[in-house]
């Protein structure tokens, strides 16, 4: 077996592999393994990867050569989605020595033990994650103000554009009373805020009688954790019983929602095999806002995707402008082996995708200063961050304003009462402290 002494983590991709790199990083250090920053020169470089980025393979090239570079004898493990799918094609990598499949990433302390030498590369379980039914539970904690608790993983919907299915398999979480065991866990740490994570969490309990609402009703009697977050929910998932409580009965759960639209198109919708059109998600947005009017509404939408003509990307852009959202993460499409949409409608041309990326980039922009503008001179609470950034500190409020106010050490990790005051030209609230 090889001794490692120093470990160092990379994580691609989403909150949920933010969640899970936390909790394998934590394995290391109950062995006896110290964590160090990449540029530290570990004994073993592990690399959580992600396939819903683009050029995925390219940037697990850059990650190793770069790796390599600090430390050429360094021993590099690859783990996470773009493992789980491309196994092969990662272990070609010059310098990579070990590849972990989905189910086994949690184990790696046991594989790493039957290695004897480096540049022995090992790949390990890919064929059974489509029927696994295995929840392993993460949190993230030590380098960020808030934690992101997996609460489900997996996903039974087969959107054309997604691997994920692929990668991460069947949908499937922990009972209610397992999931309140992590936040507590939490809850001991001094951790203010809980943002809740998975990939298709408004799916947790399928096929058993509890449910994301009765989730979100137990976490909400949680003491300890000033505020809960809701990471992502899909429109169909996202019932006015879960929009009702947050906003109105909720004690910790905050007036922010990410809901993925991906398209303002109908027929770009059920070509995505999408669970809905885009009148429902109309009718979720005005449910929200009869409710709460600042509360905060972020939008996924996805350019490009196979077969959108001119006439169906400007559905999106008026669709986006009629309705009362805050921000946009824009998606450029790009083409994943193994999906329907790689073989559905006549592929948009990368400048074309480009194009329309910028267009709602500027929308976005424009949505995100009038709803910052909305909040101007009102009163908020921050959770302030322990980052310093030429001389000045950020931190959010409950519905997702980025406000900024001058270093303070003794704010970090602090709620404030706050004025906000105005935008700045960098597009962050001011504020003043009450």
């Amino acid at each position: 077996m090889i001794q490692f002494k120093k470990v160092a983590f990379y994580t691609l991709g989403c909150k949920l592999n933010f969640s899970e790199t936390s909790t394998i990083s934590r394995l290391f250090e109950d062995a006896g393994v110290a964590k160090v920053e990449f540029e530290e020169k570990p004994d073993i470089y592990i690399i959580n990867t992600c396939s819903v980025t683009e050029n995925a393979d390219k940037k697990c090239k850059q990650l190793v050569k770069k790796a390599l570079k600090i430390n050429p004898e360094a021993f590099i493990a690859i783990i996470g989605c773009f493992a789980q799918l491309k196994p092969i094609e990662i272990g070609k990598i010059p310098g990579v020595d070990l590849v972990l499949g989905a189910n086994e990433k949690f184990n790696i302390l046991e594989h790493l033990e039957k290695i004897e030498q480096k540049n022995e590369v090992a790949t390990v379980d890919f064929e059974n994650i489509k029927n696994t039914k295995e929840f392993v539970p993460a949190f993230s904690y030590g380098d960020r103000t808030r934690s992101f608790l997996k609460v489900q993983d997996g996903c039974d919907y087969f959107c054309t554009f997604c691997t994920i299915p692929l990668a991460r398999g069947k949908s499937r979480n922990a009972t209610i009373a397992s999931t309140l065991i992590e936040a507590k866990k939490i809850a001991e740490l001094e951790i203010k805020e809980v943002v809740l994570t998975g990939v298709n969490i408004g799916d947790f309990g399928q096929g058993s009688d509890e449910n994301f609402l009765g989730l979100v009703k137990e976490l909400d009697k949680v003491e300890g954790i000033d505020r809960f977050r809701i990471s992502s929910i899909e429109p169909n998932l996202l019932s006015n019983e879960i929009i009702d409580f947050t906003l109105n009965d909720s004690k910790r759960f905050v007036p922010h929602f990410h809901i993925p639209l991906q398209s303002g198109s109908n027929r770009v919708l059920q070509t995505m095999r999408r669970k809905y059109l885009r009148e429902l998600y109309a009718e979720r947005v005005k449910q929200i806002k009869s409710l709460r009017e600042d509360c905060c509404i972020g939008v996924d939408v996805i350019v490009g995707f196979p077969g959108e003509t001119d006439e169906e990307f400007m559905e999106t852009i008026d669709f986006l402008k009629d309705i009362d959202i805050s921000y946009l993460h824009v998606f450029t499409y790009s083409e994943r082996v193994n999906t329907t949409a790689a073989k559905l409608g006549e592929s948009v041309p990368m400048e074309v995708r480009r194009e329309r990326s910028k267009m709602l980039h500027i929308l976005s922009d424009k949505k995100k200063r009038a709803f910052y503008e909305q909040n101007t001179n009102t009163t908020r609470t921050v959770l302030f961050e322990n980052e310093e950034d030429n001389g000045m500190m950020t931190g959010f409020t409950e519905n997702y304003v980025k406000v900024k106010t001058p270093y303070n050490e003794t704010l970090a990790n602090t709620f404030q009462k706050v004025k906000l005051t105005e935008i700045d030209r960098d597009g962050l609230m001011k504020c003043e402290i009450i």
